[in-house]
């Protein structure tokens, strides 16, 4: 079936988002019609400020609308311990646990040989300088535990074995092949409390 113009593009600019397809992409663009206009704006308003306001730490890597992010600028948090994950979503979902008072390291993804994807491509340079002024005794390699996060954390852990730094991984109470925002905060303590060196 034919749409109008505007119809075809909002679905079109739906189904370029992850996980939606013509269907829910349709279901949606008639959604957003059927809502009040102060409503959409509110909503594209949204979209515009996030893409606009939002920039990465230039400590860390995670998402931040100040630079650096308020987990680096809290002096309180253990800087001798640093937590590397693939991206902010992991960051948050450790931060939930609200038992972890260390700092984090987002690479903004991992290594995928089969994407294109080698170590220069992602956060790993930045971590290496991190590192260099010996205040961080500990790595925690939280990278997911799948293919491509297992790759990244061993790629890692080989990089900084001559520094001397103890690096352990999160303990396998994570799902393989699961991704860490989708661990409730009780999986994600026991796989902190059960982390081993790597």
């Amino acid at each position: 079936m034919y749409y109008p113009e505007p119809i075809s593009k909002l679905i079109d600019n739906f189904t370029k988002l992850p996980g939606i397809g013509p269907k829910t992409a349709t279901r949606l663009a008639f959604y957003v019609l059927d809502m009040e206009e102060e409503s959409v704006l509110e909503f594209a308003k949204a979209l515009v400020n996030a893409k606009r306001q939002l920039t990465y730490c230039s400590i860390c890597g995670h998402i931040t609308d100040k630079d650096p992010c308020i987990i680096c600028s809290d002096q309180r948090r253990d800087q001798t311990v640093l937590c590397v994950v693939q991206e902010s979503k992991d960051l948050i979902a450790m931060e939930k646990m609200r038992e972890y008072t260390g700092l984090y390291h987002v690479l903004q993804g991992s290594i995928s040989p089969m994407e294109g994807i080698g170590p220069e491509d992602i956060n790993i340079p930045s971590l290496l300088k991190r590192l260099q002024d010996d205040t961080v005794q500990e790595v925690i390699l939280a990278t997911n535990p799948n293919i491509e996060g297992e790759a990244t954390a061993m790629y890692i852990s080989k990089l900084l074995k001559p520094s001397g730094i103890k690096t352990t991984r999160l303990a396998h109470g994570l799902p393989v092949g699961g991704d860490l925002e989708y661990a409730d905060e009780v999986t994600l303590l026991k796989a902190m409390e059960g982390r081993r060196e790597f």
